[in-house]
C-alpha cells in the first residue's frame, strides 16, 4: 500500500493531501484550522488532519512531495533583480536574507518541521520536490474524467512560469510550452485588484463581482499600453507600468497617470463608477486572452477536452465564456485551483509520473465532490454544542430537512454544516449559508447582516442537476461553482428604460429574474450543480425545497463572515451563528434556533476579521 503526502506552503493557501494507492483520501487547507485567512505557514494542522483521517503515522509515509522547487524560485529572484537593476535594490536587500535563512535551505527546514509530527523522523530520502506549474497541471488532469486533455494553468507566478500548456494522456503529462515571469495574466489581474483597493491574492473575486456594474471603457488603453496580446493568446506585459518585479506595490505612478487616479485607499475611498469601469475593462481583457489562448490550443492540438488550474482558473466568468464559445467539447476545472491544490497535484504527479502508475478514470471525476476535509459524528457534534452551552434539539434527518425548508421559505438565513468540509475556496453545501433565491432582499441582507461585506457581492445558486437547463443557459455539470452562465430567458425580468438608465450599484435593487438573490446585474449566475451521489443530504434538501416551492434552487454562500476562513468545527459554526444575524443553524441533525440561545453568547463579528 503506497502512502503519499503532498504539501503546499510558504506562499499562500498552505494545504496538505494524502493519497493511498493513488486514491485521494483527504485534503485540507491550513487556514481552516488556524482561522487565519490564506494562511501560508507550514500546514501543521492540515498534515495532522489528513494523516489522522487516513489512519497513517508520519513515519509510515512512503513519500512526502513539496509542490515547488525553491532553488528555481531563488534563481528567478536573482535574475529579476539583475535584469531590473538598479531598480528594486531595496526590495532585494529585504528579500535576500529571508531566502538565505529559510527558503534556500528549505529541505533542511522541512525536515525540521516534520519532527513536529514525529520527533524521530530523519529519512531525507522520502522528501521530493515537484515544480509549481506541474503540480497545478497534475491537479487538473489526473483527477479529471478525461483520458486525454489539453491542460492550461495560469496564475501569478510559480518558479518562472506564469502560464503553461501541457498535454495529459492516460497516466502521462508533459508541459509543452510556457510564458515566463514577469509576463503574467494573474499578476496583471492582481495589479488591478490592488489598484481598485482590494487585497492581492484574496480580493480578485471582488474585482470579478464588480465588473458587471461597469462599462469596459479602458480596454483599448490596457491593450495599447499594458499588455500586448498576440493572435494565439500569448502576451507580454509592459513593465514600465508595474512595480511587482522590483518593488513592494503592484503598480507605479506611471500606471496612475495612465488612468488618471491613484490606487483606491479602502480605508477612506468609496467605490465609484470609475472603479466599476476599471473592473469591467480588465475582466474583458482577461476573457479575451483566455478565449484566444484556448482557441489556438484547440486548433494546434486537436484535443476535444480542456483542464484548467492555477488562480486564473478561479475566474469563473472567463471559464463560462470558454464554455459558451464551444471552443472545447468538455471542460474540467480543479476545484482547489489555487496554491492549495498544489499539495494534491504534487502527490498525484509523483504517483503517476515518477512511479508510472496507471489511472482509473471516472466518468465524473476523482475529487469525491471535493468533500475531502474533516467531518463530525452526531456524538461529537452533541458533545461540542453541550460544552459551548448551545440550546439545540436533535431530530431525525427528514424532520431536520422539513424544518430547514420551512425556515428557508419564510425568508430566514440558515447556517448549514454537514458531512466533510470542502477542499478549495468554495462552499459546496457542506459548510454553507443558505437562503431563498426568490427573495428580493436576500442578497442585500446576507451581504450586510451576515457576511458584513460589500453589498455588490453576488451569491451563487445551488441547483438540482436535472433542473439546470430549465433555469440557466447551460447544460454541463458544474459541481464546483466554477462556471458562470446566464439565467434562462423565460426566467428573466427585463429592465424598463428608466431602470436601464441607472448607474452601477443603483442597479442592485432591481428585480431581474424569478430568482433575484442569485441573478447578477448582467443576468449571470455562478452555478453549482448538486448531485445525489456526492452530497445526498444537500440533494434531499434541494429536492424538498423544490417540492414545496417549485423552485429547485437555493442561495449558497460560504459559512463565514468576510475576512474569516470558512468554518471547520461545530464551535466555529456556533461562533459565526452567534456573531451574525443568521436565524437558524443546522449541524448534522442538530437544529438551533437563534431565539433560544443565551443572549450573552452573542459576540460582535462585524469587525472581528480584517477586510479581505
Amino acid at each position: 500500500m503506497s502512502k503519499i503526502l503532498g504539501i503546499s506552503a510558504f506562499y499562500h493557501d498552505s494545504a496538505a493531501t494524502v493519497l493511498i494507492d493513488g486514491e485521494i483520501i483527504a485534503a485540507a487547507q491550513e487556514e481552516r484550522f488556524t482561522r487565519k485567512k490564506h494562511d501560508s505557514d507550514y500546514p501543521f494542522h492540515a498534515v495532522e488532519f489528513v494523516l489522522k483521517y487516513s489512519n497513517i503515522k508520519f513515519k509510515d509515509l512512503d513519500q512526502i512531495v513539496f509542490f515547488e522547487k525553491p532553488f528555481l524560485k531563488f534563481e528567478r529572484l536573482l535574475e529579476t533583480y539583475v535584469a531590473f537593476a538598479p531598480r528594486g535594490f531595496n526590495q532585494f536587500l529585504k528579500a535576500i536574507p529571508i531566502w538565505l535563512k529559510e527558503k534556500l535551505f528549505q529541505k533542511k527546514m522541512l525536515m525540521d518541521l516534520f519532527k513536529q509530527h514525529d520527533s524521530s523522523f530523519k529519512d531525507e530520502s522520502k522528501l521530493f520536490f515537484s515544480e509549481h506549474h506541474l503540480s497545478h497541471a497534475a491537479s487538473a488532469f489526473f483527477p479529471s474524467p478525461f483520458e486525454k486533455a489539453v491542460v492550461l494553468t495560469a496564475d501569478g507566478v510559480g518558479e518562472w512560469a506564469t502560464t503553461t500548456v501541457a498535454i495529459g494522456e492516460n497516466n502521462k503529462l508533459e508541459i509543452k510550452k510556457e510564458i515566463h515571469f514577469p509576463h503574467s495574466l494573474g499578476l496583471l489581474y492582481s495589479a488591478f485588484t490592488y489598484y481598485t483597493g482590494f487585497k492581492v491574492n484574496s480580493g480578485e473575486y471582488k474585482l470579478m463581482g464588480l465588473a458587471p456594474y461597469g462599462e469596459p471603457k479602458y480596454v483599448e488603453k490596457i491593450k495599447n499600453n499594458l499588455i500586448d496580446i498576440k493572435t494565439d493568446g500569448s502576451f507580454k506585459l509592459n513593465q514600465d507600468y508595474f512595480n511587482y518585479a522590483t518593488g513592494l506595490t503592484m503598480t507605479n505612478s506611471k500606471f496612475d497617470e495612465l488612468f488618471g487616479q491613484k490606487p483606491r485607499d479602502p480605508t477612506k475611498d468609496e467605490i465609484t463608477q470609475f472603479h466599476m469601469d476599471i473592473a469591467s475593462s480588465i475582466q474583458k481583457v482577461t476573457e479575451e486572452v483566455m478565449i484566444k489562448l484556448t482557441k489556438s490550443l484547440r486548433d494546434e492540438f486537436k484535443v476535444p477536452n480542456l483542464c484548467l488550474a492555477g488562480g486564473v482558473a478561479l475566474n469563473c466568468v472567463a471559464n463560462g465564456k470558454i464554455l459558451e464559445n464551444k471552443i472545447f467539447d468538455k471542460i474540467w476545472v480543479q476545484p482547489a485551483a489555487g496554491d492549495a491544490g498544489g499539495s494534491l497535484g504534487a502527490a498525484l504527479a509523483f504517483w503517476h509520473l515518477e512511479k508510472n502508475k496507471e489511472r482509473n478514470i471516472s466518468s465524473t471525476d476523482d475529487m469525491k465532490g471535493s468533500y475531502l476535509g474533516p467531518q463530525f459524528s452526531d456524538e461529537e457534534i452533541n458533545n461540542e454544542l453541550n460544552k459551548i452551552g448551545a440550546k439545540f434539539e436533535v431530530l431525525d434527518e427528514e424532520t431536520v430537512i422539513n424544518k430547514t425548508v420551512d425556515d428557508l421559505k419564510n425568508g430566514k438565513a440558515i447556517g448549514w454544516f454537514q458531512g466533510r468540509m470542502e477542499f478549495g475556496p468554495r462552499a459546496l453545501g457542506a459548510r454553507s449559508i443558505l437562503g431563498d433565491p426568490r427573495s428580493e432582499i436576500m442578497q442585500k441582507n446576507l451581504n450586510l447582516k451576515v457576511k458584513y461585506r460589500e453589498s455588490f457581492r453576488p451569491f451563487a445558486p445551488s441547483v438540482l442537476r436535472e433542473d439546470l437547463s430549465e433555469w440557466f443557459n447551460i447544460n454541463e455539470d458544474s459541481p464546483y461553482m466554477l462556471m458562470v452562465s446566464s439565467v434562462s430567458k423565460n426566467k428573466k425580468i427585463e429592465m424598463n428604460d428608466e431602470q436601464k438608465k441607472l448607474f452601477g450599484i443603483e442597479k442592485l435593487n432591481i428585480k431581474r429574474s424569478e430568482i433575484p438573490a442569485v441573478t447578477h446585474v448582467d443576468y449571470s449566475a455562478r452555478i453549482q450543480t448538486v448531485h445525489k451521489d456526492t452530497n445526498p443530504k444537500y440533494f434531499k434538501l434541494l429536492k424538498k425545497f423544490k417540492d414545496t416551492t417549485q423552485c429547485p434552487i437555493l442561495v449558497n454562500t460560504s459559512f463565514n463572515v468576510r475576512g474569516e476562513p470558512i468554518v471547520n468545527t461545530p464551535e466555529d459554526a456556533y461562533n459565526c451563528f452567534m456573531g451574525t444575524e443568521l436565524d437558524s443553524l443546522v449541524i448534522g441533525n442538530c437544529y438551533l434556533d437563534k431565539k433560544n440561545q443565551n443572549k450573552n453568547f452573542k459576540n460582535n463579528y462585524s469587525d472581528k476579521f480584517k477586510l479581505d
